[in-house]
C-alpha cells in the first residue's frame, strides 16, 4: 500500500470509530433517566387522585371532618407535587451529564482526527523531500501517476468530509446541551416555587391544629364558630359602608384603564391557572372562582356598580399555601394582619400592591406574607401564600381592584371612633366608587 492509501485509511478509522470510553456511563444514564420518567408518571396519577378526592370534598357540606380532610389531603397532594418536581430536576442533570460525556467524546475524536491529519501531511509534505508533483512524475507508468492523484483526491475528500461530520455533531450536542440547561433552569424555578409549597404543607398543618384547637374537636364547635365569624362580618361590613360614604376623595374615571383592557395578569403561576381550566365542571368558570363581584349578573361585566352592596373583590379558590403572585408591577403601599385584633373577621393578613395606571390591587386571606411595605415588586413576583385567615370558612384569595386616588389605608375607630371588633385594625378603604370590578381588567 502506498504512503497516501495509509493515510487514506488510517484517517477514516480515526475519524469514523466511535469514541466508547464512557458508553456504558450513558447507558446506565439513561437507564435512569427511563426510571425516573416511570415514577414521574405515577406521581402524576397521584396529584390527579388527590384533586379528584379534594373536589368531592368541595361538594359535601361544610363541617370540621370535611375541612380537616380536605387540609389533610392538600398537604398529601403538596408532597407528590414536590416529588414530582424533584424527579423532572433529577432527570435535567443526569440528560445534561449525558450530553456532556457525549460531547467530550466527539471533541476528542475531533482532536485525533486533527492530529492524524496533520501527521499525514506532514508525511505527505517530507515524504522522503519528494513533492506530490515529484512523485507523480516519477512514477513507473500512467497507472501509477493517477493512483497517485486520485490517493490525494481521496485523502482531501474523507478528511474533509470526516471533519465537517464531526464539527456538526459537535454543534448540535452542544445545542441539545444549551436547551437542557436551560429546561434545568426551568425546573430550578419550579422548585423554588415547590419550596413555597413546603412552606404551605407547614401552613396546612398550622391550620389544622388552629382549626382543632378552637374547636375542641367537636361539630357543634365548628358550626358556632362559623356563625360568630357571619356576625362578626356582617357588623363590620355595615360599620365599613357607613365610612365609605363618608370619605372625601374623589375618583376620576378618565385616570383608569379602559375596561376590558386586560392590564393585570391572574394572582397565579401558569399551572395553577390551567389547572381551573380543567376543573370547570367544578367550579362553573375558567378560574377557580367562588364568588363574583357584587351582587347582580350587571356588577360582573361592569366596574362602578358596588354601592356599598354585594361583594367588592372576587373570591378564588386556591388551597393554603399557593403562592400568590403581583397581578402588575408595582410598589407595596402596605401590609396588615386583621387576625391580631381580637373579634374582628376581615381580611386576614393582607397586601394591597399600588400601580402606576391609577389603580391598585388588594390580595387578602393570606397565610403568609413575602413583601414588605414601600418594595417594588414585578409582574409574577410572589407576595405571599394562600390562607384562610380573616373571616373565611375555606381557603381562598380574595383579590380586589380599587381606583388608587380613592383609597386609603386606615382604622374605622381613626376615622371615626368606631368600637367593633375591627376598630383598631389598619385595612384598605375607599369611597364607593373606587371599588372596581377585577374581571373588567383581567
Amino acid at each position: 500500500m502506498t504512503r497516501l492509501g495509509f493515510f487514506i485509511l488510517s484517517a477514516g478509522l480515526v475519524l469514523g470509530t466511535p469514541y466508547l470510553a464512557r458508553a456504558d456511563a450513558a447507558s446506565d444514564i439513561q437507564a435512569q433517566i427511563d426510571a425516573n420518567n416511570q415514577q414521574l408518571e405515577a406521581l402524576k396519577a397521584d396529584v390527579a387522585a388527590y384533586q379528584k378526592q379534594l373536589d368531592m370534598l368541595g361538594t359535601q357540606k361544610n363541617t370540621l371532618q370535611s375541612t380537616v380532610n380536605a387540609l389533610a389531603l392538600s398537604q398529601k397532594q403538596l408532597a407528590a407535587q414536590i416529588r414530582a418536581t424533584q424527579n423532572k430536576i433529577s432527570s435535567a442533570n443526569l440528560q445534561i451529564r449525558e450530553l456532556t460525556l457525549s460531547i467530550g467524546d466527539k471533541e476528542a475524536a475531533i482532536a485525533s482526527g486533527r492530529d492524524a491529519v496533520a501527521k499525514a501531511l506532514r508525511s505527505v509534505a517530507q515524504d522522503e523531500g519528494e513533492s506530490l508533483f515529484t512523485t507523480l512524475i516519477s512514477s513507473d507508468s500512467l497507472g501509477e501517476a493517477w493512483q497517485a492523484a486520485d490517493q490525494a483526491a481521496l485523502f482531501n475528500r474523507a478528511l474533509g468530509g470526516r471533519i465537517a461530520e464531526l464539527r456538526a455533531a459537535r454543534t448540535e450536542l452542544a445545542t441539545n446541551r444549551d436547551r437542557v440547561t436551560k429546561a434545568k433552569a426551568e425546573l430550578v424555578s419550579l422548585q423554588n416555587d415547590l419550596t413555597l409549597q413546603k412552606r404551605s404543607v407547614d401552613a396546612n398543618k398550622a391550620a389544622q391544629q388552629q382549626l382543632l384547637a378552637q374547636t375542641k374537636n367537636q361539630e357543634a364547635n365548628y358550626q358556632k364558630l362559623i356563625a360568630q365569624k357571619q356576625a362578626a362580618e356582617k357588623a363590620f361590613e355595615q360599620e365599613l359602608v357607613d365610612l365609605q360614604g363618608q370619605l372625601n376623595l374623589i375618583v376620576h374615571p378618565d385616570r383608569l384603564p379602559k375596561v376590558g383592557s386586560g392590564v393585570l395578569s391572574w394572582p397565579f403561576g401558569g399551572s395553577f391557572m390551567l389547572n381551573c381550566t380543567q376543573r370547570k365542571n367544578v367550579f362553573g368558570n375558567l378560574f377557580c372562582i367562588t364568588q363574583y363581584f357584587g351582587t347582580t349578573p350587571f356588577s360582573t361585566a361592569n366596574p362602578q356598580v358596588y354601592n356599598g352592596g354585594g361583594h367588592p373583590g372576587i373570591d378564588i379558590f386556591a388551597p393554603i399555601g399557593t403562592p400568590i403572585k403581583a397581578a402588575l408591577p408595582g410598589v407595596v403601599l402596605a401590609t396588615g394582619n386583621t387576625d391580631i385584633y381580637g373579634g374582628c373577621y376581615s381580611y386576614g393578613k393582607w397586601v394591597m400592591v399600588i400601580h402606576g395606571n391609577g389603580i391598585s390591587t388588594l390580595y387578602a386571606h393570606l397565610s403568609a406574607i413575602d413583601v414588605t411595605k414601600e418594595q417594588s415588586i414585578e409582574t409574577g413576583q410572589t407576595i405571599g401564600l394562600s390562607g384562610m385567615t380573616g373571616y373565611a370558612t375555606g381557603p381562598h384569595l380574595h383579590f380586589g381592584v380599587y381606583a388608587t386616588e380613592g383609597t386609603q389605608i386606615l382604622t374605622l375607630r381613626q376615622f371615626r371612633g368606631a368600637k367593633n371588633g375591627c376598630a383598631d385594625a389598619p385595612m384598605p378603604v375607599a369611597t364607593l366608587s373606587a371599588y372596581l370590578n377585577p374581571l373588567s381588567y383581567l
